[in-house]
């Protein structure tokens, strides 16, 4: 694909990405299948900047507001191009042209962006010389951070606020987790390596691999095997604190699209039992594919109605380990997923904070007298996180915190004493929370005395 035709399909897939209400990373993957005949080449260039695009997404539209124009695609395209400052796309499509050298490639050609109107290369002559960023601009638009998030980001982080947001602005590195049951981490970093990949071991993570490249991952034999699964190192680690023995029965309260599940199970060596649960049969079934191809058999999948389903009474005190993987705001994937940070509203957590009360509730039921509840999230967000834990504490005494130096001790240089907190400024991961809670044991019954018949 030249330069212009590569412009002109970023623009229809960013107006499907403002179309179709699913993340963006859905719908890319969605428009890519029905376009097989694009080269990996092609597909990373405009994932690069489709991507760029949305991390900038507040300032570009800042700028256009500043000019009274419309925030569409194409104008948000042409700013970024104007723009100094878009360099993160990779040089391939970067800031500062001149308007005749935008010109040049939204030529009205074949597969190429329609010629420029008048009152876009006024746009572009406006904006000839400035940067993405302007003093001018309120912390929410520059941090690219939605108003809602502002406040509660600030108490969490105080002094730190800026260069948190910062980091988040910045793209996700690619991590992988060894499949311990298929490979070993040395074997799967040469194999890494003799591919043309830098591949380093992760400095937390014992079995995570960080590749600092973004190759096709089609590319990737040990994908297709089994062999490695694509994991941040922050949710490996919190599949770590669920400390999944050999022989153990274990739940993964929300599994999803299963990451946990599967690093828990291969925790167990295969043996003992997992079982994943969540309310999504469809994510379920995709989850069970990928179980599969990791050679794991020792998972069950569970749909459940709600988060109080009848099984959970069933199954009362019948688990080791319970994992609570529960639904967030999703803020400490901003930088993995930028245009999540716009779906999410304030009003959402209205409806979050009793869920995963509710939810955390529910899945304690599950634990047996002695064993473990891992709470975690991938947001960074006080109320979601510290505030529930204290919260669950109060109402459930029979829990209590188990600190992370005796829960992990390989983690407490990086966390909280008492909780997982890892931030992608800090720990280059995304913005993970995790407490373990354990139950206190079953009173042990009386001994009968030598004289009792």
């Amino acid at each position: 694909m030249t330069p212009a035709t590569r412009l002109q399909a970023t623009l229809e897939l960013m107006h499907e990405v403002d179309r179709v209400a699913r993340p963006a990373d859905a719908v890319v993957s969605a428009w890519f299948r029905s376009r097989r005949h694009l080269g990996d080449k092609d597909r990373g260039q405009i994932c690069d900047l489709l991507y760029a695009l949305l991390r900038h997404h507040a300032r570009l539209g800042w700028w256009l507001a500043k000019h009274g124009r419309k925030d569409l695609p194409r104008n948000r395209l042409l700013a970024w191009m104007a723009l100094d400052g878009g360099k993160s796309s990779g040089g391939r499509i970067s800031g500062g042209r001149t308007p005749d050298q935008v010109h040049g490639l939204f030529n009205g050609g074949r597969f190429a962006p329609a010629v420029l109107t008048d009152h876009e290369h006024a746009l572009l002559v406006k904006l000839q010389g400035c940067t993405i960023d302007h003093p001018a601009m309120p912390d929410e638009v520059r941090f690219e951070c939605p108003t809602w998030a502002v406040e509660p980001l600030r108490r969490r982080f105080h002094d730190a606020f800026g260069s948190e947001m910062a980091a988040l602005l910045t793209a996700a590195p690619l991590d992988l987790r060894v499949n311990p049951v298929k490979s070993t981490r040395e074997v799967m970093l040469r194999a890494l390596r003799d591919l043309g990949l830098k591949a380093e071991a992760s400095p937390l993570a014992p079995f995570g691999i960080r590749v600092q490249e973004r190759p096709a991952l089609a590319s990737l034999p040990m994908l297709k095997s089994g062999e490695v699964e694509i994991q941040d190192e922050g949710s490996q680690l919190v599949a770590l604190l669920v400390d999944a023995r050999p022989g153990e029965r274990v739940v993964d309260f929300c599994a999803g699209a299963g990451g946990k599940t599967l690093a828990i199970a291969a925790q167990m060596a295969n043996k003992g039992h997992v079982i994943a649960c969540d309310v999504s049969d469809g994510r379920l079934k995709r989850a069970a594919e990928r179980f599969r191809r990791a050679g794991l058999h020792n998972i069950e999948t569970r749909p459940l109605a709600s988060e109080t389903d009848r099984w959970v009474k069933r199954h009362k005190g019948s688990f080791d380990r319970v994992l609570v993987d529960a639904p967030c705001s999703g803020t400490g994937t901003w930088r993995r997923n930028p245009d999540a940070r716009w779906r999410q509203q304030e009003a959402g957590l209205d409806h979050l904070l009793p869920l995963q009360a509710r939810i955390l509730a529910s899945a304690a039921r599950l634990v047996k007298p002695g064993g473990r509840l891992v709470y975690a999230t991938c947001s960074m967000l006080p109320e979601e996180n510290e505030a529930q834990v204290a919260a669950f504490l109060a109402a459930y005494p029979t829990f209590h915190v188990t600190p992370l130096h005796e829960a992990a001790p390989q983690l407490t240089g990086s966390a909280h004493p008492d909780h997982l907190s890892l931030t992608p400024a800090r720990h280059d991961t995304d913005g993970f929370f995790a407490a373990v809670l354990q139950r206190e044991a079953a009173p042990s019954s009386p001994q009968p005395s030598s004289e009792e018949p």
